[in-house]
């Protein structure tokens, strides 16, 4: 079963914020240059257009799949896959500054889990609920902790 991520306006803005920074660093240097050849013009936009693009695909291309045997987790080009034996504990969080994160929404679940370099994972699924029933389904010796926007096993 896939879930999207749910998108809100802090992150639109975060991300609104962080394009116009590129377009600065980017741009105005090659506008007071002066007389810019082609190829310096080429290379600038080829840099900001990707640049820009890896930022956009990586915040709003994201989803969360429960397979057969593992979470799969993809934002952009990036992807993870858990097992479902590896994954100890589920709780909710604002906290969507630190630690490894493919969201895009404050409003956040954080899956902690035996295997990888961080230890947990930070992900926004629309439906909380619904993510969290079908993880159960799939894991049932995981620790949903209580909070108040989960309920408890």
């Amino acid at each position: 079963m896939k879930f999207r991520s749910k998108i809100d306006r802090f992150f639109i803005s975060v991300i609104f914020i962080s394009l116009l920074l590129i377009s600065i660093v980017f741009l105005i240097p090659l506008i007071l240059t002066g007389r810019p050849s082609i190829l310096d013009i080429i290379v600038v936009v080829g840099l900001y257009a990707f640049t820009a693009g890896m930022i956009l695909w990586t915040g709003f291309f994201q989803h969360y799949e429960l397979c057969q045997d593992y979470l799969y987790i993809k934002g952009g080009p990036f992807s993870s896959r858990i097992f479902y034996g590896d994954l100890t504990r589920v709780r909710a969080t604002r906290d969507i500054s630190t630690g490894y994160r493919v969201l895009s929404s404050r409003d956040a679940l954080e899956i902690y889990y035996r295997t990888g370099s961080w230890g947990s994972v930070k992900i926004s699924p629309r439906d909380k609920e619904l993510f969290l029933s079908e993880l159960d389904k799939r894991c049932s010796h995981l620790f949903i902790q209580n909070s108040p926007q989960i309920d408890s096993k």
